[in-house]
């Protein structure tokens, strides 16, 4: 079964500087028929404005995955460590037990524009750890690249869940697949671009829920930008 979560249906909140959209129900937007789907339980895609951010603030057992769609998000946090991240770019903050960061676009003149999601980790109270890769297009490019995943395979980013993160850039005509084997679903997001799921047409904002599915099918209509989870059904 797929069942569509249309961008327009998504929370919104505009504060001027950050500009933020909600797949599912996250600080004052409440909804709940969407409190997540399985272990991932935010997705959201946020423009931030030149020199603007997020400040210091604290989180605590929960695996924090962003990806850098335009711009440069700027890291700093308790662990020590500080990097700047641009497009292509995937960054994974285990919280643990507990942690503090700030998010900022250091940029005075370009917007800052990425996803930031959050899965439910396996166990409580583990020690915070930070990780950081650069995926480059070409690696992208026509596929569903494997970025995170509980054993690290492929280059991935390890996180502390049964949980598997792919992100693929598709133009006009190119199709990838990913088999979904019995007991497992998935969650797309359409970042940017336009795309055909199976007989269903998805645009920016856009998402999808796949459950009982042999697999996913997607065909590029535009340049388009996507990521997709690959966890257990619940």
């Amino acid at each position: 079964m797929i069942t569509l979560r249309p961008s327009a249906a998504r929370g919104h909140a505009n504060h001027g500087w950050l500009d933020s959209y909600h797949t599912f129900s996250f600080a004052n937007y409440f909804d709940p028929a969407h409190m997540g789907f399985g272990h991932l339980r935010v997705l959201n895609q946020d423009r931030v404005a030149p020199g603007q951010g997020f400040g210091t603030h604290g989180h605590r057992d929960m695996e924090i995955v962003s990806y850098v769609l335009e711009g440069t998000l700027e890291h700093k946090d308790s662990l020590g460590n500080g990097a700047q991240m641009r497009p292509g770019e995937v960054q994974l903050m285990s919280a643990g037990r507990g942690v503090t960061h700030s998010e900022f676009n250091p940029s005075k003149s370009e917007g800052l524009h990425f996803l930031q999601m959050w899965i439910f980790p396996r166990e409580s109270g583990t020690p915070p750890s930070y990780q950081q890769r650069d995926f480059p297009e070409a690696e992208r490019r026509g596929r569903l690249r494997l970025v995170v995943s509980p054993d690290g395979r492929d280059g991935s980013l390890t996180i502390r869940q049964d949980a598997a993160l792919y992100v693929g850039s598709l133009g006009a005509g190119e199709r990838a697949t990913l088999p979904l084997a019995a007991g497992r679903a998935a969650w797309l997001h359409v970042a940017r671009g336009r795309l055909r799921l199976g007989d269903k047409t998805l645009g920016p904002g856009d998402g999808a829920a796949l459950v009982d599915e042999r697999e996913l099918t997607l065909e590029g209509l535009e340049a388009s930008e996507l990521v997709v989870w690959e966890l257990a059904a619940q």
